[in-house]
């Protein structure tokens, strides 16, 4: 039997990495230079980016990309044909990598070829095979995929996350709930960040309030954008920034869709001056944070987890989430943030309005948001669940 604590040999396999920007995506520059850290490799099989390299490096993580791993590129080309082209690539990069642990991010969804092929060579390489769910869905591929599959373990990132699979024949034994980590030196309350002002002078003495979740009608960008009319009435000073979407994993483009109408809200109530769309570089984002007042993600759909509520714990900013999917297993109203229905933007407004103007509220908020962070979801713990997991296959 191996050694329960030598260096482990790991491949990664998800359908993004930065340049793209998501949560899964940020998820994966967290743990996976930390794996690193600890002493184990590391390599990551992942789409190819405009202006990334095919071969990188990542805080010693191997970074491989392949069209093959490209969700827009396939979703514009079509999965019919695809099985002999991704066996050859899957099974190049495993004799490259050699690996103990095999582990996938959201691979039980968008193709069969990709996660039968992968479950094939699990066998045949000797490799257990690992899927992090970060999602759900509602239709015949995901229960394929998540039910048929021999996964080793499925690592949930949420127990609202692990109910949903319970529910559609997944045995409980086979599901660890993993919540996500942070950063919690990067997303800091004491950072420097006044030189953002500079790069966005429109934020320079306003009220900013950040919905970091990438544009979408699901993120709840518009309740955001309703909500906004409501606060600049008792609030003139103040700006919404919003998340633009460029370099994302668009599955059939809906999120430009969304956008057109959510640009198309802001203009037909005239707020122009008082919100703030950019595509955001990742190295901006702890500023970004550190220079908001509020933090907002009321999301219309079942939110997995959400990072973005630990960058925004971490950075000791309270945050408003809606009552939906894993986020009040992580926010608890009146504790570190705010808890609101479901679209509705009253009731955030309202929310906003009291934090923006209670600096004690506002401050206790978000000082018992950085202590919980510090006690449960530095990259540290998320790393040494996650290779727990691990330890038990191998």
């Amino acid at each position: 039997m191996a050694k329960k604590n030598r260096p482990l040999k790991i491949v990664q396999l998800h359908w993004g990495f930065p340049p793209m920007i998501g949560g899964v995506e940020t998820h994966l520059t967290i743990l996976l230079p930390e794996m690193v850290r600890m002493g184990h490799k590391v390599d990551l099989l992942t789409g190819v980016a405009e202006g990334a390299k095919v071969v990188d490096k990542y805080k010693g993580v191997g970074i491989y990309r392949t069209p093959i791993m490209d969700l827009n590129w396939l979703a514009k080309r079509g999965l019919n044909g695809l099985l002999s082209e991704t066996e050859r690539v899957f099974t190049g990069f495993l004799k490259r990598t050699r690996p103990d642990i095999i582990h996938c991010h959201n691979m039980h969804y968008f193709s069969k070829s990709h996660t039968r092929t992968l479950a094939m060579l699990s066998k045949k390489f000797g490799a257990p095979l690992v899927l992090t769910a970060h999602n759900v869905w509602d239709d015949n591929l995901f229960l394929d995929l998540t039910r048929n599959i021999k996964w080793g373990h499925i690592i949930a990132v949420s127990h609202f996350i692990k109910r949903e699979l319970i529910g559609v024949g997944v045995s409980h034994k086979k599901i660890t709930v993993v919540h996500h980590g942070i950063d919690e030196d990067l997303y800091s309350p004491g950072i420097q960040y006044k030189s953002i002002f500079k790069k966005y002078p429109q934020l320079k003495n306003k009220k900013v309030i950040f919905h970091p979740a990438r544009m979408g009608l699901a993120k709840g960008c518009d309740v955001s954008i309703k909500a906004l009319r409501r606060i600049r009435e008792r609030i003139p000073n103040v700006i919404l920034i919003l998340a633009g979407t460029k370099n994302i994993i668009d599955w059939a483009q809906s999120q430009q869709k969304d956008i057109a109408y959510m640009v198309d809200l802001v203009d037909f109530f005239n707020m122009r001056k008082n919100v703030l769309i950019d595509s955001f570089d990742l190295k901006d984002m702890p500023k970004l944070y550190a220079a908001s007042d509020v933090c907002v993600y009321p999301s219309s759909a079942s939110e997995p987890f959400g990072l973005t509520m630990l960058e925004a714990l971490s950075s000791a900013k309270p945050i408003v989430v809606t009552e939906t999917g894993g986020m009040p297993e992580i926010i608890k109203d009146g504790i570190n943030g705010f808890v609101v229905p479901i679209r509705d933007f009253e009731a955030l407004a309202s929310r906003v309005i009291q934090l923006i103007s209670n600096k004690e509220l506002h401050d206790r908020l978000g000082s018992t948001g950085r202590q919980l962070v510090e006690q449960h979801y530095t990259k540290k713990i998320v790393t040494r669940n996650t290779l727990d997991v691990y330890r038990k296959l191998v």
